[in-house]
């Protein structure tokens, strides 16, 4: 499935689900009404409490030697002026005891995913939404423990937090001008509380607007394309810093870190596809990650990766 194809089903008004890897080369689209039988589910705006699982899982992280290796590697492309922000991501074993539909059901989250038996995803970040013409989203950047005194004071006051927020919200600023006009902040740097496992996190999240052509239906596929990968998860300059996420990573993010949507033919929403578990080998890992800036802590960025493996 190409992106032109999904112009094509905008225009027919035709109701599907949208799945793409982080690189935006690996395209899925599912009618609506074949998901059952292609073995996929998923929730968006979901408000549901389910009763969580009882099962725990062991995780095994990159020792923090490994990973400061490759956030020094990253700053020091940073200071050559090739990248000014990079989400350097990792994929963390883990060891299950459940299987994913399970842990699927179970699942607290805002948006949700169950891809065959091969992935879920439980994400807390919209990616775009669109409705009565207007184009919205929502980067999520900046994870603190709510644990920490005064946590919501310390993030919100934390230079580093802000010139990595800041810069995200200008690239998806610049992302959303290349099709809507009258593009705005219309609230900047937000709390949101999220249940992460035995923790509680607070996240920093900004909200941007721009108004598309009443023709946007059939230029769904446009849209999409121009602003994959999402800037949250990737970097600023987009492109540049791409390339230092191939080099230096290590792995694969497939399918982590894409966006999957649902086109009803009225409206498109969205989310990012972070708290991410893939099946591989006989097992499983946990891909997650954290924005790097000049003013990173190597130590706080690997404790903030670590963090975000859990089961909502």
């Amino acid at each position: 499935m190409t992106f032109s194809d999904i112009n094509l089903l905008g225009k027919k008004r035709k109701p599907f689900l949208f799945i793409s890897d982080f690189k935006a080369q690996n395209v899925k689209v599912i009618f609506l009404e074949d998901l059952e039988k292609e073995n996929i589910a998923y929730e968006m705006e979901s408000q549901s409490k389910n009763q969580n699982l009882q099962e725990r899982f062991d995780k095994t992280p990159q020792s923090f030697e490994k990973y400061k290796e490759k956030f020094d590697f990253v700053i020091e492309k940073i200071k050559a002026g090739e990248t000014y922000l990079l989400n350097l991501t990792q994929e963390t074993p883990i060891q299950l005891n459940v299987t994913l539909r399970e842990m699927y059901t179970h699942a607290n989250a805002r948006y949700k995913l169950r891809y065959k038996d091969e992935f879920i995803c439980f994400s807390p970040e919209r990616f775009i939404n669109i409705e009565n013409n207007i184009i919205n989203t929502y980067p999520m950047k900046g994870t603190i423990d709510a644990s920490i005194p005064n946590a919501k004071e310390s993030i919100l006051k934390d230079e580093k937090e802000m010139a990595e927020h800041v810069m995200v919200v200008d690239l998806l600023r610049n992302d959303l001008s290349i099709k809507a006009s009258n593009v705005k902040v219309e609230s900047f740097r937000y709390i949101t509380e999220i249940e992460a496992g035995e923790k509680r996190l607070l996240q920093v999240s900004s909200h941007v607007s721009g108004t598309l052509k009443s023709s946007w239906h059939e230029e769904l596929g446009d849209i999409l394309e121009s602003l994959l990968p999402a800037g949250s998860i990737s970097g600023a300059p987009k492109k540049s810093t791409l390339g230092i996420i191939q080099e230096i990573e290590g792995y694969e993010r497939k399918y982590f870190t894409g966006v999957f949507g649902v086109y009803d033919g009225k409206t498109f929403d969205s989310a990012v596809m972070i708290r991410f578990i893939e099946k591989k080998g006989e097992g499983y890992v946990y891909k997650s990650g954290g924005g790097i800036t000049v003013e990173s802590d190597a130590q706080k960025e690997y404790d903030e990766l670590v963090d975000k493996i859990y089961l909502p």
